[in-house]
């Protein structure tokens, strides 16, 4: 039965009870078992045949007049073929008009979080332009759901693997809580389980056999790669640093055969002194100016995924040709790990090989030893050098040395 809502009939509300009017008809006003009354608007969707509810508001922050008036206009708008939209999807659409969309949120973490404070802008900055701007980059952040950042990272597992997909969620679950620290309207929609690895798995434990280092230096050798990446990958495993440490190595950061790699762009935030061996110096000549792994002068490589997948083509050809199996997957930074590994057969003290990765040395030892040991470390990557030189010769056997401790 309808009858007219007013102020009287729905002080009467019960929990559960509801009133349908019929001025206009499809405005409702229903009592919640919270004690609230809500006023809504009710009408059947044309083109699903769904029933459809659109909020107008509660009462007591609105009147029952207010309420007609906004029903009204609601009902005017079904009439004329139109879509209503609730208070809260208009909101959502001022803010988005305002500039408040995704794309907004990713600029403004760049800018005051990112650059200023992390040393992995430049990727963090790439995923979000690769994978997630051109996406949900013109969505109103007050808009994203869940289902719309699982459909991303669907996209990027599906295309770039998993491990690539996690790595996308990671940068977004940042951006997303730096922003919800300043906006007490947005809540980020992301929720446990998202991951589509587990830490476990993610972990690497890849290191080149003899035989896998063989066919890179082969592969370097012969394989049509741009200039400075051969020199760059020897680089990789001969000082055992990272990839990007390397590939903006200076000869301004170079002084008497030492590499001083500044703590603004180590990972661990404290500068690394690494003694070049005799065999790293040889990569590189003498002396210069600016960038030493450069394609054009004035910038450092960073051609890499074009230039691995043509070191890797050729790996294939010459596993081919000699009728062994193709090479395993391997990721540049698996020349770190196996340097690590190369050394302690080497017979360098695991604190002296640690201290040439740049890792903190935890405990008491670690606080309080603040010697340099720029010799020791010199000394095991000529160790390293040396190992690396006599693997390379054919039908060399090498002898597995025992770890110093």
């Amino acid at each position: 039965m309808r009858q007219k809502i007013s102020k009287s009939a729905v002080d009467a509300l019960r929990p559960g009870q509801i009133i349908a009017c019929n001025n206009p008809i499809g405005f409702v006003a229903r009592r919640l078992p919270s004690g609230a009354v809500t006023y809504g608007f009710r009408y059947r969707d044309k083109h699903s045949g769904r029933q459809r509810w659109i909020g107008l508001g509660l009462h007591g922050d609105i009147t029952p007049e207010q309420a007609r008036k906004k029903a009204l206009k609601v009902a005017g708008e079904v009439r004329d073929g139109g879509e209503p939209l609730s208070a809260a999807t208009q909101a959502a659409k001022q803010r988005q008009a305002a500039g408040h969309t995704l794309d907004w949120l990713l600029d403004n973490f760049i800018a005051r979080h990112v650059r200023p404070n992390l040393r992995s802008a430049s990727e963090i900055e790439r995923t979000f332009r690769v994978y997630v701007r051109p996406r949900l980059g013109s969505r109103s952040i007050y808009d994203l759901r869940r289902r719309d950042i699982a459909e991303l990272l669907d996209g990027v597992e599906d295309n770039n693997g998993p491990v690539m997909a996690d790595r996308t969620l990671a940068h977004l679950r940042k951006a997303f809580n730096w922003h919800a620290a300043r906006d007490d309207q947005f809540v980020p929609p992301l929720v446990l389980g998202m991951a589509r690895t587990k830490g476990t798995d993610r972990a690497r434990t890849r290191i080149l056999s003899d035989d896998e280092i063989r066919d890179l230096w082969k592969a370097l050798d012969t394989a049509e790669l741009p200039k400075p990446f051969p020199a760059l990958v020897r680089m990789l495993l001969l000082t055992c640093q990272r990839r990007d440490e390397v590939s903006r190595m200076t000869w301004e950061e170079i002084e008497n055969g030492i590499w001083e790699i500044p703590s603004t762009r180590y990972k661990t935030g404290l500068s690394n002194s690494v003694p070049l061996s005799a065999a790293a110096r040889a990569l590189i000549g003498k002396t210069g100016k600016g960038f030493i792994f450069t394609s054009d002068g004035k910038t450092p490589f960073s051609g890499f995924s074009k230039a691995k997948a043509a070191l890797d083509a050729r790996i294939a050809e010459i596993r081919k040709t000699e009728k062994r199996k193709p090479m395993p997957h391997w990721v540049m930074h698996d020349l770190r790990r196996s340097g690590r590994s190369l050394m302690s057969r080497a017979g360098v003290p695991a604190d002296h090989a640690e201290r040439v990765l740049g890792h903190v040395i935890p405990g008491v030892r670690g606080v309080y030893d603040r010697h340099s040991f720029l010799d020791e470390k010199s000394c095991a990557l000529e160790k390293l050098a040396a190992l690396v030189e006599r693997l390379l010769q054919p039908g060399e056997r090498l002898v597995q040395f025992p770890v110093a401790r």
